[in-house]
């Protein structure tokens, strides 16, 4: 079945403009929903946007150093399908013999660290 320009032109319309509703509908409601919450219960800068910013430089700097750092890159690629309690024991006992790279990524995830204790939220990797 061949449609009209016009047929075409209205049908794509209709759903733009049902998409717009559907989503003005869902979406529309939830500044209301927090607008009667406690300002004082949500520090300032801890949305979500400020945690993923917050997350994607850390990634960015992680990404760099570790490209920078062969010999670490090597070890932690090798990391890969381990559970989190095998990476976690293994990366300190690496971190434990490289003092000065411990230092460095130390101070790469603190921004994590920080936006934790102002938010209350355990920051994830």
């Amino acid at each position: 079945m061949k449609l009209s320009a016009f047929t075409t032109r209205r049908l794509v319309g209709g759903t733009v403009l049902a998409g717009g509703l559907l989503a003005g509908t869902m979406f529309g409601g939830i500044a209301p929903a927090f607008a009667n919450e406690d300002p004082a219960a949500n520090p300032p800068n801890c949305s979500a946007a400020d945690l993923e910013g917050v997350r994607a430089g850390v990634s960015a700097s992680t990404s760099a150093y570790l490209f920078t750092h062969p010999d670490l890159n090597a070890y932690v690629s090798t990391l890969g399908g381990l559970s989190r309690e095998e990476v976690a024991s293994k990366t300190m006992g690496y971190l434990a013999q490289h003092p000065q790279e411990q230092a460095e990524m130390t101070g790469i995830r603190q921004p994590l660290v920080d936006i934790k204790n102002r938010c209350g939220a355990p920051p994830t990797p």
